[in-house]
């Protein structure tokens, strides 16, 4: 006989690599990668990536990479100050890679559930036109704990740990190859993981970058392979020692599908009492018991088939399973000991009269049993987190029940606020959420870690579980079962977990939704799992899906908070010139991330800020909810350019015209980085403070003035100036009053020798909140600390124009000239004919005043105010006569542009990027 290509076995313990093959050591880890666009959004999300951070491709793909991923942010990199800064991962790797150069470190990262994962990074930014950013991240905790597999030729090897290194590899990291120095098949395995469409640049870009690779101590650094699931029907059965029939040889065995009045001509079937499967028997003895269920043939064509139990309709208008014989036999059938199937709970002739509890009360592990059960209903639901609850759940039946036990729940019911209307079916994604076995019973090397995304296929015996809400009972795994196993969930090495093994796999299911499975393995050295068995741990699994359901419950309302406040709050600073700002937001109950305090820095004509710091009165999703409405308000009104404390006073109108029973405190700051000054204007708030240049600290006395909502006080505000170099402190109560003390205290420390002015903003707030903050508080704690840069008199031009036709003339001279002595000549065309245009509409409509400025500052900003307050609007195209093209050549030729009212008048800004390498004056 000639063995086919796919059924010749591998030697035993020579395991492919996958990917490419390695002419030295390798580390095999598990990849996820994350393709940003230039324009900011996900443009690739792999499977790898679904199972590390939780989030669906389809969900991720096509959206802004820009707080999908919160992150701590990672230390020692450049830029980085603290590793309790609360970051964007996508976003803070764009910033360290923004000078062309790749990264790689650690840097937690808080997945979908709100769990913190220590996940490593490659990050690469991408050459050319398009741009965009490349990042590659593995789960640290595995690599940690147990270190790396390692590939050695097309071997597999596990990673032998020197004696110090013993208790864990906590000192693993990531790193890059030398640029040029690529391992040979690093490449081609890497190649794989890549897509398609982009193979070829992203693979030049990495291979001159440096590929990634894992330091597991000083001297020792690996290159790292993606460590994919292979799927294989060869590689599968190799696995397990044995040959596995072609496609073709499947076929041929399996034969055309009987028609229905043959195969019930010539099945025969019985049923049978529960308890231990009997050894193999002549088919004759075995009379039927019950009519003939639907059988589906095993796609191994060995004879094993899977039996769903038969439909009939229930009460509430939902299909109910009647429960399947155990077994049946039939010409070149297995054993029916190696047949999945649906127990009967009470035997061939169903229930007994002892009701639900019938089948476990009358056997002799009864007292057992019932201990189980009161275990389970003291040891699981404990808390309201889903991942815990799933793994109390496994924690009490590894190893009293079993050798092993996971939880694989519906993905959708996890990312999804509302539950499907579907029932589960073959494409339906599940996600492993707990996991436990016994160490020393055997070997789980090669079993889905958590986390994993997998489809259960109905021929499987999970796939039939999950779709017929149903336990599933195989008592000993066969060769071809465990091989249809491993390929169906996506990994061949699967086929060595579960061949030879017990399996029972029970539904877990909770007010009409089926959430997802239980399944349970034992060792050959065991009993085998019995119908007994299954009916003890369906009902256990009914009352720990309630808690599983409840948990869920509690977990959908604490996403909506949670997706509220983050809404509400600014994740990363604005980079506005002339000052740089830095903030802080630490909720007083930190599982809820809930409050009402929030912070906010707003860009104004001019160059100017706003910086806004506010205290809702009050805790939770309600105070959450009053802080958004003033929050929106107030970017509303600082769009008005309305002097503080005019728009103090607008916010207070606002609040009773909404008739929001909440208070609020607020402190309203304006900086001017040309003439130097802050305006500021308070609303009861806590007063700010200014640290000078020379590092002394100084509380501003400004009118305290009322809370937001209270009405009928005035709100006045007070100028002060400020130097370059100085740094200004907002913050909320939570973070100054001191329990036992008074808000002075926390006043005076922070007026004190706190702030170093050579610091920069991020290190400003680490030292505040380090000093000052104590895990025992529980008022939410809001910090903006902004450090006044100003912009130089000589990046600023301005010119006032009389309101006349000529003065078009004179204003592109001007520009001209100011242009040609900041030597950006190249933008000279460009500038002149936006300034003409809206210099011309200008004149048209000002009664007194004209203004033009210019202000290079990272880029070039021009502004045109006049004292109309009716602000221009852009009309399309095909409306546009002869004259009002202003805008639309405004809107195609800079980079950014818009309106504002100012408290008299208005301004129309546009900004130009500068060349690649100005020279300034």
């Amino acid at each position: 006989m000639v063995d086919e290509p796919n059924s010749t076995p591998r030697p035993a313990g020579a395991e492919a690599v996958p990917g490419g093959h390695p002419a030295g050591v390798a580390a095999l880890v598990r990849l996820a990668l994350v393709l940003v666009d230039r324009a900011g959004r996900i443009a690739q999300w792999s499977r790898a990536a679904e199972e590390l951070f939780g989030h669906r491709a389809e969900v991720a793909r096509d959206r802004p990479a820009s707080g999908l991923l919160p992150a701590v942010e990672p230390r020692g990199a450049a830029g980085a100050t603290c590793a309790r800064r609360r970051c964007d991962a996508l976003d803070t790797l764009a910033a360290l890679t923004a000078d062309g150069s790749p990264w790689a470190g650690q840097m937690p990262v808080t997945d979908r559930e709100d769990h913190l994962r220590d996940v490593l990074w490659w990050a690469y930014p991408l050459p050319g036109p398009s741009g965009g950013l490349l990042a590659l991240a593995a789960d640290a905790r595995p690599l940690r704990t147990s270190g790396p597999r390692l590939a050695l030729g097309e071997r597999l090897l596990p990673f032998a740990p020197a004696a110090a290194a013993r208790g864990g590899f906590h000192g693993l990291g990531a790193a890059l190859t030398p640029p040029g120095g690529t391992p040979a098949g690093s490449a081609p395995a890497l190649a794989r993981l890549l897509p398609a469409a982009h193979r070829a640049p992203l693979l030049a870009a990495l291979e001159v970058a440096g590929l990634p690779a894992l330091r597991l101590d000083a001297a020792t650094v690996l290159p790292v392979l993606p460590s994919d699931p292979q799927c294989g029907t060869a590689h599968a059965a190799a696995g397990i020692g044995r040959r596995y029939p072609t496609a073709q040889q499947r076929a041929a065995r399996v034969g055309p599908p009987p028609q229905p009045e043959q195969a019930a001509a010539s099945r025969t079937v019985r049923g049978r009492p529960a308890g231990p499967l009997p050894g193999q028997r002549d088919c004759a003895e075995r009379p039927a018991a019950r009519p003939a269920t639907l059988s589906v043939p095993s796609p191994t064509g060995g004879g094993a088939a899977i039996e769903p139990a038969a439909v009939e309709s229930s009460a509430n208008g939902h299909q109910a399973l009647a429960p399947a014989p155990v077994g049946r036999c039939a010409r070149g059938d297995q054993s029916p000991d190696t047949t999945p199937s649906v127990p009967a709970p009470g035997g061939a002739d169903g229930p007994p009269h002892g009701g639900r509890l019938g089948p476990f009360l009358t056997n002799g592990h009864a007292g057992e049993q019932l201990a189980l059960l009161n275990e389970v209903g003291g040891k699981v639901g404990t808390t309201l987190d889903l991942g815990f609850t799933a793994h109390e759940l496994c924690q009490v039946l590894v190893p009293r029940v079993a050798d092993f036990a996971c939880v694989d729940l519906v993905d959708g019911l996890i990312s999804d606020s509302e539950l499907p209307a579907a029932r589960p079916d073959d494409d339906t994604m599940l996600r492993r959420v707990a996991l436990v076995y016994n160490e020393t019973g055997g070997a789980w090397d090669h079993v889905l870690s958590e986390g994993a995304l997998v489809s259960m296929p109905r021929r499987t015996p999970p796939g039939m579980a999950l779709q017929l809400n149903q336990p599933v009972l195989v008592p000993v795994v066969s060769d071809d079962v465990a091989v249809d196993y491993a390929i169906a969930l996506g990994g061949a090495r699967l086929a060595q977990v579960v061949s030879g093994r017990s399996m029972l796999v029970v539904p877990l299911s909770a007010r009409g939704t089926v959430l997802g499975i239980l399944k349970l393995l034992r060792l050959p050295d065991r009993t085998r799992f019995d119908e007994s068995d299954a009916a003890t741990l369906k009902e256990l699994a009914v009352r720990a899906a309630l808690s599983l359901d409840n948990a869920r419950l509690h977990r959908a309302e604490s996403r909506v908070a949670t997706t509220l406040q983050r809404s509400m709050i600014p994740t990363r600073p604005p980079q506005i010139p002339g000052v740089q700002i830095a903030h802080r937001y630490l909720p007083g109950d930190p599982k809820a991330e809930v409050g009402g305090d929030w912070f906010d820095a707003i860009q104004l004509p001019g160059s100017r800020v706003a910086l806004v710091v506010g205290d809702v009165m009050g805790h939770g999703l309600h105070s959450a909810a009053a802080m958004g409405r003033f929050r929106t308000a107030m970017q509303t009104l600082a769009a008005l350019d309305l002097p503080p404390g005019q728009l103090l006073r607008h916010l207070d109108n606002l609040a009773h015209k909404l008739g929001d029973d909440h208070l609020a405190t607020c402190l309203y700051a304006v900086y001017d980085p040309i003439n130097r000054t802050c305006e500021l204007a308070s609303a009861g708030h806590v007063p700010p403070v200014l640290v000078h240049p020379d590092g002394s600290g100084e509380l501003l006395e400004i009118p305290a003035g009322a809370p937001i909502g209270v009405g009928g006080v005035p709100f006045v505000a007070k100028t002060i100036d400020v130097s370059d170099g100085s740094m200004l402190v907002l913050c909320t109560d939570g973070l100054v009053e001191v329990r036992g003390g008074d808000i002075g205290a926390g006043l005076a420390a922070l007026c004190g020798n706190l702030i170093d002015p050579q610091q920069s903003p991020e290190q400003a707030c680490d030292v505040v909140l380090e000093r000052l903050h104590s895990d025992d508080r529980k008022d939410d704690v809001a910090l903006l600390v902004a450090r006044f840069d100003g912009v130089a008199p000589s990046e600023v031009a301005t010119w006032d124009l009389t309101v006349d036709h000529r003065e078009v003339r004179r204003a592109r001279a001007l520009v001209r000239e100011q242009l040609a002595a900041w030597h950006l000549e190249a933008l000279s065309d460009t500038t002149e004919l936006l300034v003409s245009e809206l210099v011309t509409n200008a004149v048209r409509v000002a009664r007194d005043r004209v203004r033009l400025q210019l202000i290079r500052v990272d880029k070039l900003l021009v502004e045109v105010s006049d004292d109309n307050h009716n602000l221009p609007s852009l009309e399309p195209a095909e409306q546009l006569g002869e004259t009002g093209r202003g805008l639309t050549l405004v809107t195609k030729l800079a980079e950014r542009w818009g309106t504002a009212r100012k408290a008299v008048g208005k301004v129309v800004w546009f900004e130009l990027p500068l060349p690649h390498h100005p020279r300034k004056a």
